[in-house]
Parts: structure tokens; C-alpha cells; sequence
């Protein structure tokens, strides 16, 4: 067991003839430079670790202070990562809205155009319509009104006649 502070403090060396006993003390000396000398180690050992875990505290206190770094930055990145997307997502809305109204303009100036033609070719088979019945009343009339038996009259007369040609021979 080792001494202790207090082993030392009240050990007391018998009496000789010249003081203390010299083996005495030499023993107890002995005891207590062992004993010192054993604590110098375990002190030492102890600093030694002390430094170690120091270190390994340090260590980890830096791996803690970049992980949060890293986390503080992946955050801010994930952040702007988000915003430019709402941007980029604006952006592409805006031109898709510029798109549907570029082709529902287009179409209605197609639309527009397209009623103007069927209303152009209405007109034109409305004044085809009146010039083809008149036409067809004009030939009614006509067929009501007596030239056609006149025309029928000149037409049985001039192929009853011989044919004449030019050259003189029937």
C-alpha cells in the first residue's frame, strides 16, 4: 500500500544513541522514493493522456466546427438552389404564358381571316347563285317564248336543203 501524505506527515523514527535510526530512516525513505517516484510515473501517464485526449478533443471539436460549416453552407446552397429554381420555374412560365398568348393570337388572326374568306366565298356563290338563275330564267323564257319554234323551223329548212361545199360537189 502505498504512503500517504499523511503516513509521512506522522511517521515517527525511534530514538538511538545519535538521533534517529539510520536503517529506519533509510527504509522509510526507501518506502517513500518508491512510492514518489511510482506517482511521478502515474502523474506522468496521466498527462500524457491528458494530452492525448486533448488532442483527440481538439480533433473532434474541429471535425464538429467544419461539420457545421458544411451543414451551414449545404443549407445556403440548398437555398439558392431553391430560389434559382422559382426563378428559372418564373422565368418558364412567363415565356409559356408569351407562348399561349402569341398562339391564341395567331389562331383568333387565323380565325379572323378564315370568316373573312367564307364571308368573301358566300358573296361569291351569292352573285353565282343570281347570275345562274338568271341565266336559267333568261333560257326559260326563252323556252316559253315562241323563237323556239321559229328556230326549229329555220333549222328543219336549212337540213332538208342540199349541203353545198366549196369545192362544188354535193
Amino acid at each position: 500500500m502505498p504512503l500517504t501524505p499523511l503516513d509521512i506527515h506522522n511517521k515517527e523514527f525511534s530514538r538511538s544513541f545519535r538521533g534517529y535510526d539510520e536503517d529506519e530512516v533509510d527504509d522509510f525513505l526507501e518506502r517513500v522514493i518508491q512510492d514518489y517516484e511510482a506517482l511521478i510515473r502515474q502523474n506522468k501517464e496521466l498527462e500524457e493522456r491528458l494530452a492525448d485526449m486533448t488532442e483527440r478533443l481538439k480533433h473532434f471539436s474541429n471535425i464538429e466546427e467544419s461539420l457545421s460549416k458544411s451543414i451551414i453552407v449545404a443549407q445556403e446552397t440548398a437555398e439558392e438552389v431553391k430560389a434559382n429554381a422559382r426563378k428559372e420555374a418564373q422565368l418558364i412560365l412567363k415565356e409559356a404564358e408569351k407562348n399561349a398568348d402569341r398562339i391564341v393570337s395567331e389562331a383568333l388572326n387565323k380565325s379572323r381571316k378564315i370568316a373573312m374568306e367564307v364571308e368573301d366565298v358566300q358573296k361569291h356563290a351569292a352573285i353565282f347563285r343570281a347570275r345562274f338563275r338568271s341565266l336559267i330564267q333568261a333560257q326559260l323564257e326563252m323556252l316559253e317564248s315562241g323563237d323556239w319554234d321559229r328556230f326549229d323551223q329555220e333549222v328543219s329548212t336549212t337540213v332538208k336543203e342540199p349541203a353545198v361545199f366549196s369545192n362544188g360537189s354535193a
